[in-house]
């Protein structure tokens, strides 16, 4: 693959954006444009139109969401969806417009419905309802799949949608209300170790199971895909994931663990624990010759590092 490709990353500051920008780096790609929100509106169809005539990008990586936990989701669903819908519909059609040969979109997990046989497979989209806390956002993506789908089926296009499970890594967001799981525990676990308490408070059980990729296995993943398949050889989409699981107990405790936080871990069985398993199935993308390689323990001590960094 040609290293100067012009390759427009939506996104890049974020978790997911800014593993993608990392690796394509290390792989030597030197033609990558990267706009900041203030530079460039996604929501704003005027401008993202004026964007795409101007930089006619070969390649389109749709990284760029809003994002949050439990809490973010069921508290503003009119933002989480209203939001993502207008920034992958201009990005997507804008791309179509100015003949993007490849289109990379980035999903989540939360796609498929509350209820999904374990581990979740790709043909489970669509098969029953959706977890109503993040309903939304969850909509949104999957609008995202099937507009990618569609344009490939009318248009020949050849836009690639893959599904994430959990995410953690460089650049995350620790946010004290809005934050997902692993973040949210590596700053509860570290300003209770500055601050000396005894005890520090985890949501729910502890027993649902929860599977996690470091986002640079994802970034991986991403750019294995874009260089090798089409949207042809994975379908409407494919789902990416470690293909193991925990409890949520036991990543507490590992996180615990990397912090080096001494005290006790308390657990609040009045708040909710949310889907009791949610595993994805990947048996697609590892028969497509990719696997996750980086163990969860060995993930979180560069993303506590990451945390030391960047809240210092």
């Amino acid at each position: 693959m040609e290293k100067n490709i012009k390759i427009y990353i939506a996104g890049h500051r974020g978790l997911v954006g800014g593993a993608i920008k990392r690796e394509l780096e290390r792989k030597g790609y030197n033609n990558l444009v990267f706009k900041t929100h203030s530079e460039l509106d996604l929501t704003d169809s005027k401008v993202v139109q004026e964007f795409f005539e101007q930089e006619k990008p070969e390649w389109v990586i749709q990284a760029a969401a809003k994002v949050g936990g439990i809490v973010g989701n069921n508290t503003y669903p009119v933002e989480f969806m209203l939001e993502n819908l207008k920034i992958q519909n201009n990005i997507i059609e804008n791309s179509y417009k100015n003949n993007v040969k490849k289109l990379m979109f980035l999903g989540s997990s939360c796609i498929y419905p509350k209820n999904t046989p374990q581990p979740m497979k790709e043909e489970y989209l669509l098969s029953d309802y959706l977890e109503k806390t993040n309903e939304g956002y969850a909509l949104a993506k999957i609008c995202g799949i099937k507009l990618c789908s569609y344009y490939n089926r009318e248009y020949g296009t050849n836009y690639m949608s893959v599904m994430p499970c959990n995410l953690y890594g460089i650049g995350d967001n620790y946010h004290p209300q809005n934050a997902h799981v692993i973040p949210m525990l590596i700053r509860r676990f570290h300003e209770a170790k500055e601050q000396g308490l005894p005890e520090v408070t985890v949501w729910g059980t502890g027993t649902p199971r929860r599977e996690f990729l470091f986002a640079d296995d994802l970034a991986e993943a991403v750019v294995f895909l874009m260089e090798n398949k089409d949207a042809k050889d994975i379908g409407e989409f494919i789902n990416i994931g470690s293909g193991r699981d925990m409890t949520i107990s036991e990543i507490a405790q590992l996180i615990k663990e990397v912090v080096g936080y001494e005290g006790k871990l308390v657990y609040d069985k009045t708040k909710p624990d949310g889907t009791m398993l949610k595993m994805m199935d990947v048996s697609r993308i590892n028969s497509l010759g990719w696997k996750a390689k980086t163990e969860l323990k060995e993930g979180l001590k560069i993303a506590y590092k990451d945390f030391l960094e960047c809240h210092r």
